[in-house]
């Protein structure tokens, strides 16, 4: 079978399409044909090598975090997944693999599977894995939207972003989205109350805001300091300055700065289909690439300036 792996740490062109053994599902593992991937920031910071203590030195690596597709087969002990089941899921974060998401075939526990929601395509569906799993962990669990409140979403344009807008509106949120100019009609069409432009507003021209949802991860303390009283906060965004505000917010003063890395298993995707289902959530994709282009995707999505996710579908027989 075919998978996309990584040869070496650096730029998109490490990624190789190679030739590798179809894997089988052990004891409570099931084993998916896979029509469809998404590129995750994650995929990009394990590629560039961010990631090494993770991902380690040994090559050759799997790519692909997320996906979608059909269960070929089930290892013992699996009752809730038949051949032939649609479904969607993740490979785990920080665990090591030679074959991931971005492959044929990939094989992972049953307990970090769902059954995909029936009105989504795999790519669509793939779209959804982790922005809309982030979106809904970081709304519901670590800042507790309640109906009513002021959120700001920043880099709203993005898969989390455009997610985290949807989740916002459904839950109630007035919300202020934070983008290009350019995507103010699309992020208004997802549920934004109001779209500022990033370029020109700065962030003590706005607020104050209730809940603040960060997928950017930079000038933590200028967004923070526009938090009302018993405000919350929580960045995706990932950098080596955002990790030292959310420290010393947890020491000083009360609108505490929280992050997560998004790990769902079924129950987290099996609220995310029902927000599919109930029309909470749709998804937003931006491009779609084959499986030979992945090397395209990355680059697209490292060049930003889109609106929501980048696909890659896995199509059979044609590499």
């Amino acid at each position: 079978m075919k998978a996309v792996q990584l040869t070496g740490y650096g730029t998109a062109d490490v990624l190789r399409i190679n030739d590798v053994d179809r894997p089988a599902p052990g004891a409570g593992e099931v084993l998916v044909s896979v029509e469809a991937t998404s590129v995750n920031g994650h995929d990009v910071r394990v590629r560039a090598g961010e990631l090494k203590l993770v991902s380690g030195r040994r090559f050759p690596i799997g790519a692909g975090l997320d996906f979608a597709g059909v269960v070929a087969a089930t290892g013992t002990g699996v009752d809730a997944y038949r051949t032939g089941d649609r479904v969607w899921g993740m490979v785990h974060p920080r665990q090591r693999h030679s074959v991931a998401g971005a492959a044929e075939y990939v094989v992972v526990p049953a307990e970090r599977l769902s059954h995909a929601p029936a009105e989504l395509s795999s790519g669509e569906a793939a779209s959804l894995v982790v922005a809309g799993s982030t979106a809904l962990i970081a709304l519901r669990d670590s800042v507790r939207l309640a109906p009513g409140e002021r959120v700001l979403v920043r880099g709203a344009a993005g898969g989390v972003g455009t997610a985290a807008v949807q989740l916002a509106h459904a839950m109630g949120g007035r919300v202020t989205a934070l983008a290009r100019d350019r995507h103010a009609e699309v992020l208004t069409g997802l549920g934004a109350d109001e779209v500022l432009d990033y370029g020109s507003t700065t962030s003590d021209r706005i607020g104050p805001f209730d809940v603040i949802v960060d997928t950017v991860g930079t000038q933590l303390p200028s967004y923070r300091a526009r938090l009302a009283k018993g405000g919350r906060m929580v960045t995706v965004g990932l950098s080596p300055s955002a990790l030292a505000v959310i420290a010393a917010s947890s020491v000083h003063g009360s609108r505490r700065v929280r992050t997560f890395s998004a790990n769902p298993g079924t129950p987290v995707l099996r609220d995310v289909a029902e927000r599919v289902a109930s029309g909470a959530l749709r998804p937003v994709i931006d491009g779609v690439y084959p499986l030979a282009d992945i090397a395209a995707a990355h680059r697209a999505f490292e060049r930003g300036g889109v609106v929501g996710k980048h696909v890659v579908t896995v199509p059979r027989g044609s590499l």
